[in-house]
């Protein structure tokens, strides 16, 4: 089912406008996870605890008509925990499936970092290709299959780093910061009474707005996206120059070009535009970056950050026109 660039435009407000009953301020979160799920990709979430990254993901699985999954990583979670198992059926005489939570639409990966990398790696196919090998067989998941994996900031006592394969998986790394003091004291006022964004989102206050097999047809809308050939070698030079960087050790590689183009493409429906600007790649260059870039240890321990590496690159490429 092709889309027109208008009713994507017109889907999208709705949209925006059935997240924000429940997620007070976070604009641009909202605006990046639907960059992911227009992409058909995955995200990496971080920010401290309160910030409602679950109560996001949720609502956006309610608006768009997902199913909606969640995992709580810990360090004794196992591969078949998430994947399933076969169990054998003394009635039946055979083994049967038992599928794992990770058969579902939207899956909520909450504090992946705190799983080890054995238990991780049950993702890695299903993120690719979506589909999971359990013993001798291989089974497709939904079409709409999207990771939303979280993570703090803050506390790393108990946590495992993120191997890069499975950072590399990851669209976009969206920080979710706190609210705005406006925000702030709106989100307080509102918990007080009975209009609570999570007792809202629980008694059906939102309208779904499409169905899973649409979601799916949305997708093919962003061919319709004009993209340039000069903005495809701008994307390309940006991503390029973090293998070259005198502060970076290791760059990102061609799926990180491949990601900062086609969330380009996603942003730019968004935004409400049948065409990709420079201004959408370099407002993606840092989500779609950071995650897969590691700076010299000299450089990290002069306090540099890879935010800064990103903005001298940013800075040091010329802008097509």
């Amino acid at each position: 089912m092709n889309v027109t660039p208008e009713a994507m435009k017109s889907l999208l407000a709705d949209t925006r406008r059935e997240v924000r009953k429940i997620i007070i301020g976070q604009e641009d979160v909202i605006d990046l996870c639907l960059v992911t799920l227009l992409a058909g990709q995955h995200a990496l979430v971080e920010g401290v605890p309160g910030v409602a990254k679950t109560l996001l993901v949720r609502t956006l699985a309610l608006v768009l008509g997902c199913e909606f999954g969640r995992i709580q990583f810990t360090p004794d979670l196992m591969p078949s925990d998430i994947t399933g198992t076969n169990i054998f059926n003394l009635k039946k005489q055979e083994f049967e499936l038992i599928r794992g939570p990770i058969f579902t639409s939207f899956l909520l990966a909450d504090e992946i970092n705190r799983a080890p990398a054995k238990t991780q790696s049950a993702l890695l196919q299903a993120m690719q290709e979506r589909h999971v090998t359990i013993d001798r067989g291989t089974y497709a998941l939904d079409a709409n299959f999207t990771v939303f994996a979280t993570q703090n900031p803050v506390e790393h006592e108990g946590t495992y780093p993120l191997p890069e394969a499975q950072k590399d998986r990851f669209l976009l790394k969206i920080s979710m910061g706190y609210p705005g003091k406006e925000d702030e004291e709106e989100l307080a006022r509102r918990t007080l009474g009975d209009d609570a964004p999570a007792v809202v989102a629980e008694r059906g206050g939102l309208s779904r707005l499409m169905t899973a097999e649409a979601l799916t047809g949305f997708r093919a809308g962003l061919q319709a996206i004009t993209l340039k050939p000069e903005l495809i070698a701008y994307g390309v030079e940006i991503v390029r120059k973090t293998r070259a960087h005198e502060s970076i050790l290791v760059g990102a590689g061609p799926r990180a070009t491949q990601s900062l183009l086609l969330a380009a493409r996603a942003l730019a429906v968004v935004n409400g535009q049948d065409f990709v600007t420079p201004d959408d790649i370099r407002h993606l260059a840092l989500p779609v970056l950071e995650h897969r870039i590691s700076l010299r240890p000299e450089f990290e321990i002069e306090g540099m950050r890879v935010e800064e590496a990103i903005e001298d690159i940013l800075k040091s490429t010329a802008v097509p026109r």
